[in-house]
């Protein structure tokens, strides 16, 4: 089955197209007006998915060599996400799908991700999922395929979030992710101890509001004149609590509950800093993981057709009234 994958649930359109296991075609437009504000503005991104939608696809579908005739199903990101943004691309999926008279399916954002790291080798349940990105930063058991627990999330700002708020109090350009890791190269990780939140034993959420806060007051510590030699240090040190955190809490999240085959995906999953550390605890642990390529991390239409072509082979195709929701839980997905 050839699937159309769309995902506009923030600042990418995209468009992704998948065959039995293998992608076709992975077509990201990246929308960089919103660097200059550094962070999303919800209704410039719908206004930008409206123009760049439609030209993505046509892109996609070039690059694999098809014609829409040939699409046997297509697959939209439904949500989470902004609301503006996820209508445009449920709106146009819906429309392509109704016009061809082939079956559609809204998917969860969260869930692509999840199968961005099993485009071309399922992962064999149970496991754990460490998701991780702007939006989000959450812990999921998987027993089997298609069913999710949630064990632990943040409380507060997700780790990409403060990754670009990082960012932002430091003077570098949005996104945060890429600029905090390519400053922090240059720093020391441990010049500065900012904390690591919620280490009680057997607690699974999450906080990174306070590692920002903890960042603001250093920088106010610091006069203005010195700061630019700082940055890196403080760059390599923020970084360091973040990445400490994620993996303290997955490492927490493994023992409750005896599995050691983790997937971790997300934009952040993409942080070198981050998989350096994991690389060396899961060798510690004995862990099986599960990453996808870099460029199948952030948001992407490859992972949504992936999820789709999931959904399909179940039988599933949603409703032709079917909307988008800014709020969607991984485990309401479960028939």
């Amino acid at each position: 089955m050839i699937v159309l994958g769309i995902e506009t649930s923030c600042d990418d359109s995209a468009a992704g197209i998948f065959r039995d296991g293998k992608i076709l075609a992975n077509v990201v437009h990246t929308q960089e007006i919103h660097s200059k504000w550094g962070g999303v503005i919800p209704e410039l991104a719908s206004r930008d998915h409206v123009r760049s939608i439609l030209p993505v696809i046509r892109e996609a579908l070039e690059i694999a060599g098809l014609a829409l005739s040939d699409i046997d199903g297509v697959a939209a990101c439904r949500g989470p996400g902004l609301l503006g943004s996820l209508l445009v691309g449920l709106c146009v999926g819906k429309s392509l799908a109704w016009g061809r008279g082939i079956p559609f399916v809204g998917v969860h954002h969260l869930e692509g991700h999840l199968f961005a790291a099993q485009i071309g080798e399922q992962i064999e349940p149970p496991f754990l999922a460490l998701i991780i990105s702007g939006g989000h930063s959450h812990i999921y058991l998987v027993p089997e395929q298609g069913v999710y627990r949630l064990m632990g999330k943040t409380r507060d700002d997700a780790a990409g979030e403060a990754f670009d708020k990082g960012a932002k109090l430091l003077g570098l350009p949005y996104p945060g992710g890429p600029s905090i890791q390519n400053a922090a190269k240059k720093g020391v990780p441990d010049a500065y101890n900012f904390p690591r939140a919620m280490r009680r034993k057997g607690e699974l959420d999450m906080s990174f509001s306070g590692v920002k806060t903890a960042l603001l007051l250093e920088i106010e510590k610091i006069p203005e004149n010195v700061l630019p030699g700082r940055i890196f240090d403080l760059a390599a040190s923020y970084q360091e609590a973040i990445v400490d955190a994620l993996l303290w809490k997955l490492d927490a999240a493994s023992k409750s509950c005896g599995i050691k085959r983790v997937a971790i995906v997300g934009g952040v999953s993409a942080n070198s800093r981050f998989r350096e550390k994991l690389s060396a605890l899961a060798d510690v642990e004995g862990w099986r993981v599960h990453l996808p390529p870099l460029g199948l991390c952030t948001d992407n239409g490859a992972m949504i057709a992936a999820a789709g072509a999931f959904r399909f082979s179940r039988g599933e195709i949603s409703p032709k009234d079917i909307t988008a929701v800014s709020r969607w839980s991984l485990e309401d997905i479960e028939n």
